[in-house]
């Protein structure tokens, strides 16, 4: 058997598994390292010395020990060869961090119209902590480079509040919260303030390392990813074309920069761009509890106190028998524009009324007034839109009042149960097989 053989298998009985490409370079190395320690007359005498070498059993175990040993220094070597830094366990490390600061800027261009084009940018500073809540102030940048303070936002989760200052306007807005807007606000903000966000973004996309550099002083390796399904903060833009990147502190495992480019076609049809960029992190930054205490009002400013208005079945109740008062019937859809549009076509008596009501009132003030006179109808919606993955079915089209013992609105409470109303407004909870009889009877 030739000596390479025998190395082989004794490599292969060893306990450590290794890719063989690497284990063949390491075995010609130990073996050319060997021959060179072995005096020997010619090159023939090799193969019979390497032989009497093996016949040895302590210089078997020896040189197992040697391979085994080198074959660890050389597979360590080769694994960190390329990238080693894997995003998901970036993105874990992040989700640890329990509060942290960041500079970023947003901006966007394109065409109101043809011909007729814009651009707008943002800087903020953003303190974000998994406790108590979210804090950003924000720099509007005008075209000659100057910063103008814009605006400051709060986000207290704690407490579904939400608190924005317009310096611009001199306006103190406080709002209050329901489950649902709080999460739709919490994503809303986390566009330009959750890193975690962007990073299971990129992870579900297609994205590749770029290579390592220096920011700063510090070593970073950059991944990249041009995947359309990525959009880095951007919604609305259709047909885009993405450049995202994210560099990371290879000692870290955290952030160190992230930028994203997203260009394509607004709703209207017009070219826009958006970008993002978000840098300076600070991590696990320590920081005062007074900085999330509710902001003064500043003075001079106009407070407003916006309240959540909670949309459960009681409030649609309500809403659909001002549908009737205000149209005459039941709408055909639930959907605001549809219904404030049938508003104002209505001759009905209340609806007359409510017309006469905002005869002298122009813009916001009309506008306002016209909102909380619908105040029901506004719940209805937002009570429907909160169906939406409870399989929710509205047949309003055929069904009126004078219906009173059919289906007008049903959702699925669980797999064994749905919650019904009725064409007379009462409600009730019925069987999935009761309710596929009483459906049954709506084409009849």
């Amino acid at each position: 058997m030739k000596s390479a053989d025998k190395m082989r298998r004794l490599f292969n009985s060893a306990a450590v598994q290794t890719n063989a490409t690497p284990d063949d370079a390491v075995f010609e190395k130990i073996k050319t390292a060997y021959t060179r320690t072995v005096e020997h007359k010619s090159a023939q005498q090799e193969p019979r010395m390497w032989r009497s070498v093996m016949k040895n059993p302590s210089a078997r175990l020896a040189i197992a020990a040697v391979v085994t040993i080198a074959c660890l220094i050389g597979l360590s070597l080769w694994r960190t060869t390329g990238s080693g830094i894997a995003l998901a366990d970036v993105l874990a490390r992040v989700e640890q961090v329990k509060a942290f600061r960041c500079t970023g800027s947003v901006s966007m261009t394109g065409e109101a119209a043809p011909g007729k084009p814009y651009q707008w940018q943002i800087r903020y500073i953003c303190l974000k902590s998994a406790e108590y809540g979210v804090r950003a102030r924000q720099e509007q940048v005008d075209p000659n480079g100057s910063l103008t303070l814009f605006g400051e936002t709060y986000l207290y989760p704690q407490k579904k509040i939400l608190i924005q200052i317009g310096h611009a306007a001199k306006k103190y807005t406080r709002t209050e919260l329901d489950d649902a807007e709080l999460q739709r606000m919490q994503k809303e903000l986390g566009r330009y303030s959750d890193p975690g966000g962007f990073l299971k973004e990129i992870v579900a996309c297609r994205h590749e390392s770029l290579g390592r550099s220096t920011i700063d002083g510090i070593e970073v390796e950059r991944f990249g990813t041009s995947d359309p399904n990525c959009r880095g903060g951007a919604s609305g833009i259709k047909n885009p074309q993405v450049d995202i990147k994210v560099w990371i502190d290879l000692k870290t495992r955290l952030p160190v920069r992230y930028e994203s480019f997203t260009a394509g076609l607004d709703q209207t049809g017009n070219r826009m761009s958006f970008r993002l960029v978000m840098h300076g992190f600070q991590w696990d930054v320590p920081f005062a509890v007074a900085e999330f205490e509710l902001p003064p009002i500043p003075d001079g400013y106009e407070v407003a106190d916006q309240f959540s208005d909670l949309a459960n079945e009681e409030t649609a109740i309500q809403g659909l028998k001002q549908c009737v008062e205000l149209l005459g019937n039941y709408p055909e859809r639930i959907d605001l524009i549809h219904l404030l549009s049938g508003v104002d076509k209505s001759e009905t008596s209340a609806a007359l009324r409510f017309k006469e009501g905002l005869k002298g009132l122009t813009g916001l003030g009309r506008d306002q007034k016209r909102m909380d006179a619908l105040k029901p109808i506004r719940l209805l919606v937002k009570f429907y839109l909160g169906l939406d993955k409870k399989d929710p079915a509205y047949y309003g089209r055929t069904v009126t009042p004078k219906d009173p013992d059919k289906v007008l609105l049903r959702w699925k409470l669980s797999d064994n149960e749905y919650r019904v109303i009725f064409g007379d407004l009462h409600a009730e909870t019925v069987t999935p097989e009761k309710l596929a009889e009483l459906e049954a009877a709506l084409s009849k």
